[in-house]
C-alpha cells in the first residue's frame, strides 16, 4: 500500500502571496511553487486547487526524510522560530543594509552611554565642590 501526503503552505513574499505545494509519496517528496499575488482567500485557494491540480508542474522527487514529524508542540514552535531566525532575510543588499544599521546602533548606544557616565561625573563633581564651599563657610 503506497502512502502519499500533501500540503499547501501559503506564505507572504514581498510583494507577493506564494503557494507552496508539496507532495510525499513512495517516490519521495515533489514542490511547486505558485505566485497568487493578492492574499488568496480559502475559497479561491480550494477553487484553484481543483482548477488546476493537474496542471501542475512538480520538481523531480527528492528522498523523503523518513523520521517522523515532533507531535509536541512546544518543540514545534521552537524549531519553528530557530528555522525563521536563521534564514536570512531580503537580498545581500538588504542584510548588508541590515548589518550597517546594527553597527551605527551599537556606536550610537555607546556615544549615550559615555555622554551619560560623563554627565554623571559631573553633576558629582559639582556636588563635592558644592560641599566643599560649604565647609568653608563660603
Amino acid at each position: 500500500m503506497c502512502v502519499s501526503k500533501a500540503s499547501l503552505t501559503v506564505y507572504f513574499e514581498p510583494p507577493f502571496w506564494v503557494g507552496l505545494y508539496r507532495r510525499e509519496d513512495g517516490d519521495g517528496c515533489r514542490v511547486c511553487k505558485t505566485i497568487f499575488g493578492r492574499e488568496p482567500r480559502d475559497q479561491e485557494i480550494w477553487e484553484w486547487l481543483l482548477a488546476s491540480h493537474r496542471k501542475l508542474r512538480f520538481s523531480p522527487p527528492v528522498a523523503a526524510d523518513g523520521r517522523p514529524r515532533p507531535s509536541n508542540p512546544k518543540r514545534l514552535s521552537r524549531e519553528a522560530r530557530k528555522a525563521v531566525q536563521a534564514a536570512p532575510t531580503g537580498t545581500k543588499a538588504q542584510q548588508a543594509l541590515q548589518l550597517q544599521r546594527e553597527r551605527q546602533k551599537a556606536q550610537r548606544q555607546a556615544h549615550a552611554k559615555e555622554r551619560r557616565e560623563a554627565e554623571l561625573e559631573r553633576k558629582f563633581a559639582l556636588r563635592q565642590e558644592k560641599r566643599r564651599q560649604k565647609r568653608r563657610g563660603h
